[in-house]
């Protein structure tokens, strides 16, 4: 996981310093911009007919990212970021709530593709690989707020490689700070042996947030 967070890293690096150059030949490209993000995740599993395998559950993310001009409207975007992931289910059972959590938590790299519809509102898609760090499960009594169980780390039988396509938005009010909302859709199990009868689970997440440009 270091060597290609490394690797991503050195290429943005080198798209950064070839962009540099660009510039110098051009006035119409603006330099690199690096900046940090966070927001809120809202996550959730679905099968493969696409339907929910339990509910959403709330989550954040965190992170760095640099923003690459490539032309006049285009940029691409690579990003490092801590998010979670999972779902939640919620049972009432003789008036008393209770809750069923999997947070499994990732190291995600969006590689975002971005176009200026103005020079303050983008749209993106792309994709986005994720490194599974945790994965816990909680299952806890709402009405009194008490744990029941909480599993330990149990990310070794999970697939600890995630891969999905994200498309998204985002707005700038000034040239610093912005707000940014993205889909990211799951293509691969969660699963790392699952049986050839039972459907594929596959992470889903929405998310929002603020970013920040130097």
């Amino acid at each position: 996981m270091k060597k290609l967070i490394l690797g991503i890293a050195l290429t943005a690096g080198s798209l950064a310093f070839a962009q540099t150059t660009t510039t110098t030949s051009t006035s119409s490209a603006s330099p690199v911009a690096f900046g940090v993000k966070a927001g809120m995740n809202v996550s959730s599993l679905t099968n493969e007919s696409g339907l929910d395998d339990q509910g959403s559950k709330i989550g954040f993310n965190a992170g760095v990212f640099a923003n690459i001009p490539v032309a006049t409207s285009f940029s691409i975007q690579p990003e490092v970021l801590y998010s979670q992931y999972g779902d939640k289910y919620d049972q009432t059972i003789a008036g008393t709530r209770y809750s069923s959590a999997r947070h499994l938590d990732y190291i995600t790299v969006p590689v975002m593709f971005q176009y200026n519809i103005i020079p303050n509102l983008y749209l993106e898609a792309g994709p986005e690989f994720g490194f599974m760090v945790n994965a816990k499960n909680k299952l806890k009594n709402e009405t009194d707020n008490n744990t029941i169980d909480e599993s330990g780390d149990y990310k070794d039988s999970l697939n600890k490689f995630n891969f999905g396509i994200g498309l998204g938005a985002g707005y700038y009010f000034t040239d610093n700070i912005g707000i940014t909302a993205r889909y990211v859709a799951g293509l691969t199990d969660i699963a790392k042996d699952r049986p050839s009868n039972s459907d594929a689970i596959r992470n889903n997440v929405f998310q929002v947030g603020l970013a920040f440009k130097f």
